[in-house]
């Protein structure tokens, strides 16, 4: 195979070579992936190919090595095992000397090859070499290009690899990356590389920072860097301080005092934006740290206990030196500029929030000056600083502070929505917004309700990016004004503009184009309307149904008549907003949309028969699953049609995102149809069986799953019966994972997954249980307290999968009784029950449980 050729084929503007070259490549990694990944590694390093064809082969390897879906990552690795240990030494000396050469392209990817096989072997204390090998390129080495690749890689593999894999050698990362970052690095390239290797390291290289003598040379390094000639070494070394801030806030107070305050200062003044970004973003990260502190300050001192970490107050102690550099970066805007670019003007706002929120009241006195001698300038740019300085302070202070201010700017906030700017326009539409989510008191209905609803409606006839924000602030103000989710209240003080608002989002929806997601936008307004209506608007919300049913027909009328990808697109978005809508309406009209349902499930059902529109699909599930609660046993009639797009759904656990809300919708149908559910259940508990063993779907829906287990047990109970065996030996598999104590994202997803079991077990428990066939659990019931024992003793356990414990803990009592009293009396169960009560961690719904549980455990030992 002239594997070189298809590489280069793969990169042609003829689609159908494109294509053929793409299977031909995949077909040979299938039948001979030894010899595939051989030949990749050896034109990756063939210096006589072109640098495109180099660079392709580099990165047909790295694929077939990593993935990001961890299943997949798994099979690369295990793929990556099964070749022989010569032709893997082949392959990784061959990935080395690709790092060498002038051509950087090439250099970058060979880096990538390289991380790649390091995420795969350093865990597995294979190529103990390699990071050697690469300290010597960068400090013995007298070559620019080498030392600039070879950074490059480590970065990647700091990246990319298992902390724990790397932190017995972080000496040498650090010393091959001191050697390229520091000042007298004469290549600024080679020092940019360096400081990006440096940000990927941070992580695990604590042992060092540890340490004062290392750490004060890291800082020394990092600090120098920030005065580099070069403006993107610059930026890097103040995104490395931003991190370094993150990781290591408790030993940064002297580094702030003899630095950091002087050098970050001068970095938002810089003359390029990148650097000005990332001096901006330095001090937002002092902002989140420390709220962060703050929040955990206040819950120690609620439980009477002493705060494990000491506030330094960097944002407090910095406030006069850098609150009038935000301001008058605020006013550093562009009129024609991209609205998804991220700018300085837009980075000075959110420090300027964060800020408010970190000091609270102290901002309140230099900030107001700025607005009132900006608001009413000649120059739009300081107009839309003054009020972008006001909306970005209006949470943080007291409220007894900001009411007297609030109420005094709203009628001027209002008028200036006729301003002839739009960007000042915009930010007046955000801002009224954000007092209207968050200052609701100041807005008095009498006073200022009529002006504020009229501006917002006017403005939806504006530009489509002002559009989006009034959408935002009719939705912050009707979730203000309007009744609770679920509250039936008579009226609000919005119900009397309620049908000239939607009456107004309806006909911008109908002639707009999506352009700056205003139609999107317009929709999400529509259906928060619907959702916070009183119910003297229901009549309204009804007619909007309709409207809505309308156009959802003569949307996916045109399904068959869309031909280009945009218009694809447009369409399909179209059809979600439309489905958002018709969901609350069916959420808010209840039992009322009983009239329409049938028109309802017939779109819906067409709509399914068009099986690529994946995210529309989700959707329309999303508005079968309300249909379902609204009806109850009602919907019985629509499971047969609407069984077979449910069982598709389950079937392609590659959507995961679609198979998670069908396993959502089955809980719904238990709900909705009790025992009349039974009939389905064989072939819908075999789908999920099916996908808890799937290695293609996402590890997200597997919690999921196994909850859905104990919703179907409490619908049909005793028929789960056929069930239990298949059931409880997949709950037991469940039960049975457990997270490495600083793995965090897995902690938290082995918390969720065993909370899914224990919802199984008590929706087993108590469906067996009402069917009168609880006796048959009892044979199960040593495995459950078996697990129930693990879960007492996780340090990491949730607070949601404590009361779900204690819920089970109880349920079990309350059935078996005195039958289960050996197992009551062991020491876990009455030293769980005492450490939830004692607990400042766990919630009161959490204690609670706790009281009832020990009630009924009491009971059943008596």
């Amino acid at each position: 195979m002239d594997i070189a050729t298809y590489l280069a084929n793969t990169l042609s503007h003829n689609g159908a070579l494109r294509e053929e070259a793409t299977r031909q490549l995949e077909l040979f990694a299938q039948e001979n992936y030894e010899s595939y990944a051989l030949m990749l590694s050896q034109l990756l390093a063939n210096d006589q190919a072109n640098d495109a064809t180099r660079q392709a082969a580099g990165l047909a390897l790295k694929n077939s090595l990593t993935a990001k879906d961890y299943s997949r990552k798994e099979e690369c690795s295990h793929r990556w095992s099964l070749v022989s240990e010569n032709t893997r030494l082949q392959i990784k000396q061959l990935s080395l000397v690709s790092l060498t050469g002038p051509r950087q392209t090439v250099g970058k990817v060979a880096g990538q090859v390289v991380a790649a096989i390091a995420d795969i072997e350093l865990p597995l204390n294979l190529w103990p070499e390699l990071i050697h090998i690469l300290l010597e390129n960068v400090t013995v080495a007298n070559d620019s290009d080498l030392k600039q690749s070879t950074l490059q890689a480590i970065g990647y593999i700091c990246e990319a690899t298992d902390p724990d894999a790397l932190a017995s050698q972080s000496n040498q990362i650090l010393t091959a990356i001191m050697q390229g970052a520091r000042k007298e690095e004469p290549d600024q390239q080679v020092r940019l590389a360096a400081m990006r290797a440096m940000y990927n390291s941070l992580e695990f290289i604590k042992g060092n920072f540890e340490r004062e003598v290392e750490r004060n040379f890291i800082m020394e390094v990092m600090c120098d860097a920030t005065q580099s000639g070069s403006s993107e070494v610059q930026a890097t070394a103040f995104e490395c301080l931003s991190r370094i801030m993150q990781l290591y806030y408790d030993y940064m107070r002297v580094y702030m005092e003899s630095a950091l305050f002087r050098l970050t200062i001068s970095g938002m003044k810089h003359d390029e934006q990148n650097v000005q970004l990332q001096a901006i973003e330095f001090w937002s990260t002092v902002c989140d740290e420390e709220l962060a502190m703050k929040e955990d300050d206040y819950e120690a001192q609620e439980a009477g206990e002493e705060p494990e970490r000491v506030v330094h107050h960097f944002a407090e102690r910095a406030l006069s030196d850098i609150l009038p550099v935000l301001l008058w970066l605020l006013t550093k805007q562009e009129e024609d500029e991209d609205e998804d670019e991220w700018t300085v003007s837009m980075a000075a706002s959110t420090c300027l929030a964060l800020l408010a929120q970190c000091v609270h009241n102290m901002i309140i006195t230099p900030v107001v000056p700025f607005v009132e001698s900006n608001i009413q300038s000649h120059d739009w740019r300081n107009r839309e600083a003054a009020v972008m300085a006001f909306g970005s302070i209006l949470e943080g202070p007291q409220v007894a502070l900001l009411k007297p201010l609030v109420e005094q700017a709203l009628p001027a906030l209002i008028n200036m929505m006729t301003d002839p700017s739009v960007n000042v326009k915009d930010t007046v539409a955000w801002t009224l917004g954000r007092v209207s989510e968050t200052m609701i008191h100041c807005i008095q209905p009498e006073t200022h309700l009529h002006g504020l609803v009229s501006a917002l409606v006017i403005g939806l006839q504006d530009s489509p990016r002002i559009v989006s924000n009034c959408c935002w602030a009719l939705m912050s103000l009707v979730e203000q004004l309007g009744p609770g989710l679920g509250d039936e209240t008579p009226s609000c003080a919005l119900s009397m503009y309620y049908e000239g608002i939607t009456t107004a989002l309806l006909q911008f929806t109908e002639r707009c184009e999506n352009e700056a997601n205003c139609r999107t936008s317009a929709y999400e307004a529509i259906a928060t309307f619907v959702m916070y209506s009183a119910n003297d608007c229901i009549s309204i919300v009804q007619n909007v149904a309709l409207s809505i049913l309308d156009r959802l027909d003569a949307s996916v009328a045109m399904e068959n008549q869309i031909v280009g990808a945009d218009d694809r697109s447009d369409h399909t978005e179209l059809v979600s907003s439309l489905l958002g809508v018709l969901t609350n309406c069916i959420r808010r009209l209840s039992r009322d949309i009983s009239s329409v349902s049938d028109r309802i499930m017939a779109v819906i059902l067409q709509l399914l028969s068009h099986p690529k529109q994946t995210t529309a699909t989700e959707d329309a599930f999303l508005a079968v699953g309300a249909l379902t609660s609204a009806l109850e046993n009602d919907f019985e009639r629509y499971i047969e049609p609407f069984a077979p797009a449910l069982c598709t759904a389950l079937q392609n656990p590659a959507e995961y995102q679609l198979c998670f809300i069908a396993v959502g919708i089955i809980g719904d149908i238990c709900r909705a149809l009790g025992p009349n559910w039974a009939p389905y259940c064989p072939t819908i508990m075999n789908l999920l069986v099916e996908n808890l063993q799937s290695p293609v779907l996402h590890r997200s829906v597997k919690p999921c799953i196994l909850s859905c287990f104990g919703d179907v047990a409490l619908a049909i109970g005793d028929k789960f019966e056929p069930f239990l065996d298949v059931v409880m030996m997949v709950l037991q598999q469940a039960g049975g994972m457990r997270a490495g104590s600083d793995n965090y994202d897995l902690i938290d997803y082995v918390n969720t997954l065993h909370e899914g079991n224990v919802e199984a077990y008590v929706g087993i428990v108590q469906g067996m249980n009402g069917g009168g066939k609880a006796a048959v659990l009892l044979p199960f019931v040593p495995a459950i307290f078996q697990f129930m024992s693990s879960l007492a003793a996780d340090i990491h356990r949730s607070d949601s999968l404590t009361r779900a414990l204690l819920g089970l803990m109880g349920d079990l009592a309350e059935t078996f009784g005195g039958q289960l009293k050996p197992l009551f009396i062991a020491e876990w169960v009455s030293q769980v029950l005492r450490d939830t009560r004692v607990s400042r961690h766990c919630s009161q719904p959490t204690k609670e449980t706790a009281r009832w549980a020990k009630e009924m455990i009491k009971r059943a030992c008596q």
